[in-house]
């Protein structure tokens, strides 16, 4: 009887957790589904869009081909319809020069002053065609469009499939720079020679309760709560999810795409307590981690509560790059073949007093965090704020191995 309570009790524990993992996946599906359309959309839109700037350009061209030809037609037209009838007038004189009776003096004198008064009729003016260059150019033009575009579609495929141009890699980095901060600039800092592609997996037993995963690899704020089960390792008073992976020593790289809303992307230290309240427990605003974070307007880096502001556009793909070595953490911007530096978390070693208050905080306290096994971190800050972390872009990887 005991053995059957016990089974039962068993049952119906899996029974829950069925409900619960369920529930999840209901919620996922609507997600996936939601965010499919909402893309479709935008895609549907932008191909409309694009197609009405080919229409309006076909347009543009056309009329610049039938203006060119009405400009030109009248010119030769008008040239042709001279050159016909001085010929008509030329030949009409010649009959009646050939016509005149050889004992007619007078008459054919007449005649014969009437021909060479014909023949020495100024010619019509030369035919300009100003227009002939820029109209007879306009195959070459078009043409020209056709092939970029062409050459656009297969490249941005190629982009999406994840694949480089040609099957190598075409990332350039940018040159530069990539200082701490805006007060202490210093030379671009190249990623070093061994990179690591480091793969990340979400960690579920640290995810806020507002924190939606989508497998191991995307992560969503949403609005109603989802009835995790209790963990020590999850954040309570924060939106906030760990990786699984563990970094203390080489060299680590990832990337992750901002799909949505204002996001920080960072390392926390392993050992941090995720019950800390929400000013004390975000990214950044303690000692125990840093990130960069997109604030809807601008990038800005974060350590122990003290900020940086970047200048430099948005960017939907952030690579990090942690060297747990040089305990350096360096964040970059990635699009199409460039990887942008955005902004570098070194110790600087520049004469005192050429910092501003973020620089001092990172020389004075930045290195206390390489003392720790350190964990990839994300603050989902707003709502429908939506990450996805990588696969890497093979370019990227490619380029990165070989420095």
């Amino acid at each position: 009887q005991a053995q059957q309570a016990k089974f039962l009790s068993d049952a119906e524990n899996e029974l829950e957790e069925l409900a619960v993992t369920i529930a999840q996946a209901k919620k996922m599906v609507e997600l996936i589904k939601g965010a499919a359309t909402k893309e479709r959309e935008r895609v549907e839109k932008l191909f409309a869009e694009a197609s009405e700037v080919l229409a309006t350009f076909q347009k543009e061209v056309v009329g610049f081909i039938e203006h060119g030809e009405r400009s030109m037609l009248g010119e030769a037209e008008a040239d042709l319809r001279w050159k016909e009838e001085r010929r008509a007038k030329l030949v009409q004189c010649k009959q009646n020069l050939e016509n005149v009776p050889s004992t007619d003096t007078i008459y054919f004198l007449q005649e014969f002053q009437a021909l060479k008064v014909a023949m020495e009729e100024n010619l019509s003016p030369a035919l300009s065609f100003q227009n002939e260059l820029n109209f007879t150019k306009c195959t070459q033009a078009v043409g020209t469009v056709k092939d970029v575009l062409s050459a656009a579609c297969k490249k941005q495929w190629d982009h999406l499939q994840g694949k480089g141009i040609d099957g190598q890699s075409s990332l350039e980095i940018e040159e530069g720079l990539c200082s701490p901060s805006p007060s202490a600039r210093r030379s671009f800092h190249h990623p070093p020679s061994s990179p690591f592609a480091f793969i990340i997996d979400l960690d579920s037993d640290t995810a806020d309760k507002f924190i939606q995963l989508f497998g191991t690899k995307g992560a969503k704020r949403v609005l109603c709560p989802i009835p995790y089960p209790e963990s020590p390792t999850r954040f309570i008073n924060c939106e906030q999810v760990l990786g699984v992976n563990l970094m203390n020593r080489g060299n680590y790289y990832w990337e992750v795409e901002l799909i949505d809303g204002w996001v920080s992307i960072g390392v926390i230290a392993e050992d941090f307590d995720p019950r800390q309240s929400y000013n004390r427990g975000r990214l950044g605003r303690n000692e125990k981690s840093c990130c960069l974070q997109w604030n809807g307007q601008n990038y800005v880096a974060w350590f122990g509560g003290f900020e940086s502001v970047i200048q430099q556009p948005f960017f939907h793909t952030i690579g990090v790059f942690l060297e747990y070595s040089e305990k350096a953490l360096t964040f970059y911007g990635v699009k199409d073949s460039k990887m942008t530096c955005l902004q570098q978390l070194k110790v600087s070693h520049f004469a005192k007093g050429q910092f501003d208050s973020f620089q001092n905080k990172i020389n004075h306290q930045f290195p206390s965090l390489f003392l720790c096994k350190l964990k990839p971190a994300f603050f989902l800050e707003s709502v429908d704020a939506h990450v996805q972390i990588g696969p890497l872009k093979k370019d990227c990887v490619s380029v990165l191995k070989r420095r």
